[in-house]
């Protein structure tokens, strides 16, 4: 099969495009022909080596966390997925014609949702998810503040804190203010005026999927008692504000959290935007595209 794999750490021009060997299934698990693979800012972090204490790259190593495709074999002991099933995960090894994934973790793609699309949700759908869910366990009538809501983490996890019945502030940057009216938000602020973030109360929750300056000052948005959760770490002002609880999370995969989400896109309630669509062979441009920041997922076709 062709893939796209590294033999060593380093930037874009470390991933190579070429022939690889098809992989091979056990049981319970189901080989897919990938449609589509999207890429994430882990797996830039992957590339270059920033996640190598936690998950090493065994060289040479296929990259990509996300596809969704169509099975082509079913290995002993899978029930409830055949060959020719539309389906969609966050698996791994993914940047590639052929990948090998657990059947527990796959999920079919429901009726209304392009397959090729598909490709966009099950790693950023499922983190912004447990990030409200999980992570900061927002109830009905709680207020939280979605910092990134523009991204796809952050729309998710608008999505999901309005499915729980909480009001929801979505942060983002001052020129995406008004683009982010179709989030679906009780109220949007521009994290990056000062302004308009001093002025806005505290808040029950922050759920955090930004960096930098703005993560550091968003713990004291918090009101005492209340839960500053975050997919990026936290930042070290926290230590300031003994009084709020700081959650910081990792998401995990979940089968049942991606079905949910995808059928949330499929029905038309929640827009993951997809900025490209780019051959397989294109990867390094892709991984380019999305280090320098964008609206949308970047999708690659074998």
């Amino acid at each position: 099969m062709k893939a796209v794999f590294i033999r060593r750490y380093g930037g874009p021009e470390v991933l190579e495009y070429g022939d690889f060997a098809d992989p091979a299934i056990g049981a319970g698990e189901v080989l897919v022909k990938v449609a589509a693979a999207a890429i994430n800012p882990i797996d830039i972090m992957e590339r270059s080596g920033l996640t190598k204490d936690f998950k090493p790259v065994s060289f040479p190593g296929v990259l990509g966390w996300d596809l969704s495709g169509t099975v082509v074999r079913v290995g002993p002991g899978v029930h409830g997925f055949a060959v020719g099933d539309r389906v969609l995960a966050w698996a791994y090894h993914t940047y590639a014609e052929l990948c090998a994934v657990n059947a527990e973790l796959l999920a079919k793609v429901p009726d209304g949702l392009d397959l090729v699309e598909a490709a966009a949700l099950p790693l950023a759908t499922t983190t912004g998810n447990q990030l409200i869910s999980i992570a900061a366990e927002i109830k009905a009538g709680q207020t939280v503040l979605v910092s990134g809501a523009f991204g796809g983490v952050g729309r998710a996890a608008v999505f999901t804190a309005k499915d729980r019945g909480a009001r929801v502030i979505a942060g983002v940057l001052k020129k995406q203010a008004a683009a982010a009216q179709s989030l679906g938000a009780d109220e949007i602020v521009a994290l990056d005026d000062d302004a308009a973030l001093k002025a806005l109360p505290p808040v029950d929750a922050v759920a955090n999927t930004v960096r930098g300056k703005t993560a550091d000052e968003l713990p004291g948005k918090v009101r005492p008692g209340g839960v500053f959760a975050s997919v990026t770490g936290a930042p070290a002002s926290v230590k300031d504000y003994p009084a709020v609880k700081v959650v910081s999370y990792v998401s995990h995969q979940d089968a049942k959290t991606v079905l949910a989400m995808a059928q949330a896109v499929g029905g038309k309630k929640l827009v993951i935007p997809i900025e490209r669509k780019l051959p397989l062979s294109d990867a390094r441009e892709g991984h380019i595209a999305v280090g320098s920041g964008g609206a949308g997922k970047v999708l690659l076709l074998p």
